[in-house]
């Protein structure tokens, strides 16, 4: 090869080929915006949007909700106590009140899976209903200040042992499940299974899914369901463990109450691709103050009265200082009861109107000419400094000629400049 091809191949023009879109001449539509299109578009936008979130705060008014923390339920004693007005709050939409201050009370009691008890406190919540509550109705629980979105916590898991496919310390170790991958005993490493952040903390609160009515013998229990209460696309994601040998899985730290001998034949590891509370929780928050759905029906209408629900208390939110709530709410077409939709679409009405008029008002009472090119700050300076320097001129020419001075040409001095 010689050397000029050489040099060819070496030396590259990095200059963009001359197409119309590489050197930025196709054609483009640059909208001037004058006061005959920004304050009308100002004024449309307040029309709209502030009925908008009138219609979207109506429809939030409409939810029927009762929402009550019972994070220190434990403390209350074996007899029912006033929750305090901070600690629950309630809409209940054609009702002159909402009826009793809700109480709760706490007894130690025994909670229980497959094959295994453990000691626990069930909180014993009364509140009222005082209208009744239309289908379907939702019963979720809230937990405050748990950041699900940080960015380890959504990673950690992982998706091929959630499909069933069997994991070894091996294929865990380094991945996205640490620290919650592996546990050691002795010198030999095990797999955790379900590995990871997320299912380690999982909420293992136990709700009765039975709404008791209290001192009320014309009233019926009020049954829920804990089905179908997971999307349909997540319930796609898991399948049964499918590991050989019990014995070579851990389960995670948090579930040794429920495991406390690890897996075995009487107590194996729960069946993800059925447990719907699993799939609930694993779908993280984008919120660190977020409900997930705990049970449901569809199909019947919550008579008004007083009713009572049992709460086995094994979560322990008090390590990073959230709260944990119960929640008992209908739906509207909007969804869930949530006002800060219809806030911000009425505010932003109003403030869009608000300023469509003030600048109308200001162009009316002194217009300006489109494209005036003396309102521009460098052309202002300029005309600043020319003002002052004909001031500075006038001033001089007064001080250096008054009418008892000779003038150059009687002194005799030179005009050529």
């Amino acid at each position: 090869m010689s050397p000029d091809a050489k040099d060819k191949e070496q030396v590259k023009s990095r200059k963009p080929a001359n197409t119309a879109f590489k050197q930025q001449r196709i054609r483009a539509w640059r909208p001037i915006l004058t006061p005959k299109s920004v304050l009308p578009a100002f004024i449309i936008i307040g029309v709209l949007f502030a009925p908008l979130g009138g219609l979207l705060l109506w429809a939030s008014d409409t939810v029927a909700e009762i929402v009550i923390d019972y994070t220190n339920c434990d403390k209350a004693g074996i007899n029912f106590v006033q929750i305090p007005t901070d600690l629950y709050s309630s809409n209940f939409p054609g009702s002159s009140g909402d009826g009793n201050p809700p109480e709760f009370k706490a007894i130690p009691a025994v909670g229980a899976s497959i094959n295994a008890t453990w000691p626990t406190m069930r909180c014993t919540i009364k509140f009222d209903i005082p209208v009744t509550m239309k289908h379907p109705v939702f019963m979720y629980y809230r937990l405050t200040d748990f950041y699900q979105n940080h960015r380890r916590f959504i990673k950690s898991l992982d998706l091929r042992q959630l499909a069933g496919e069997p994991r070894t310390a091996m294929d865990l170790r380094g991945g996205g499940c640490e620290p919650m991958a592996t546990v050691t005993e002795g010198e030999i490493r095990y797999p955790i299974y379900p590995c990871g952040l997320i299912a380690n903390s999982m909420f293992n609160d136990t709700f009765d899914i039975t709404l008791s009515p209290f001192n009320a013998p014309d009233l019926k229990p009020y049954n829920l369901t804990d089905k179908g209460i997971a999307w349909t696309v997540d319930q796609t994601k898991y399948l049964p463990q499918q590991h050989p040998d019990l014995s070579e899985i851990r389960p995670p730290p948090n579930w040794e109450k429920k495991y406390p001998n690890g897996y075995t034949i009487s107590n194996p590891p729960m069946d993800i691709s059925k447990d719907e509370h699993f799939q609930v929780w694993m779908r993280a928050s984008g919120l660190p103050n977020f409900r997930k759905m705990y049970a449901k029906n569809e199909k019947e209408d919550l008579a008004a009265g007083t009713y009572t629900i049992d709460i086995d208390m094994n979560y322990d939110v008090t390590k990073y200082g959230g709260t944990k709530s119960f929640v008992l709410s209908t739906v509207s077409f909007m969804g869930g009861r949530n006002p800060f939709l219809g806030i911000a679409y009425v505010v932003v009405g109003v403030l869009c109107v608000f300023l469509g008029l003030l600048f109308t008002a200001r162009h009316l009472y002194k217009p300006r000419r489109l494209g005036d090119h003396t309102y521009l700050s460098w052309n202002q300076n300029q005309n600043h400094q020319h003002q002052q320097s004909d001031t500075d001129a006038t001033g001089a020419e007064s001080e250096t000629e008054p009418e008892d001075l000779p003038t150059a040409t009687a002194s005799g001095a030179s005009a050529r400049y």
